[in-house]
């Protein structure tokens, strides 16, 4: 399970056998069936999660009380409330398994530990970072400027396997439309 982020990880920064079994104790494995909500709004997020497998996703509530999905992420890759997390602040977050999840976690306090440890984890870190803020730069962009139709056809385009292991509804909300335009939008690109 382990092996996954240990190759994504040499993909970016050199680590040694030592530092790669460092890698494995603090990466506890975890598995989640489908619906777990994983953490809570109103906590601090406990961790920083890995995922090898299945589909995730951040919701809040809106004022109306309905969900407003705001990030799904698939294997593999990082997700948390990050500036939660990271400055140990309470999330309006929930963190939801959408799929069965096989995941990899650590704390804040070990992955301080791990960047101390191993300094080029510190550069994987900061290589994580960037990607995670050039992705949220990318998509309020695309929010703010693409229409309904065309943001829908880029996650065909870019992410399709979210489409056939996410629900509907969640993908319309993460997409910024409602689960009757999104139909209305699918049924005129089936045409």
């Amino acid at each position: 399970m382990h092996e996954q982020l240990i190759e994504l990880i040499t993909q970016h920064v050199g680590l040694s056998a030592q530092q790669q079994e460092l890698c494995r104790r603090f990466m506890e494995p975890v598995f989640y069936p489908k619906n777990s909500i994983i953490e809570e709004e109103g906590k601090v997020p406990a961790y920083l999660y890995y995922v090898v497998s299945g589909f995730l996703r951040l919701f809040h509530y809106n004022d109306k009380g309905d969900e407003v999905t705001t990030h799904i992420n698939c294997p593999p890759g990082f997700i948390t409330s990050y500036a939660h997390f990271n400055n140990g602040s309470r999330s309006e977050e929930n963190l939801e398994c959408i799929t069965e999840c096989e995941l990899l976690r650590i704390t804040k306090v070990d992955l301080d530990l791990l960047i101390k440890e191993i300094p080029s984890f510190k550069d994987f870190s900061i290589y994580v970072f960037q990607q995670s803020l050039s992705y949220n730069e990318k998509r309020s962009k695309e929010l703010a400027t693409l229409t309904a139709e065309q943001r829908y056809l880029r996650l065909m385009d870019v992410q399709p396997e979210l489409l056939q292991n996410v629900p509907m509804q969640y993908i319309a909300s993460f997409l910024g439309m409602n689960p009757k335009s999104l139909s209305r939008i699918r049924k005129q690109i089936i045409r």
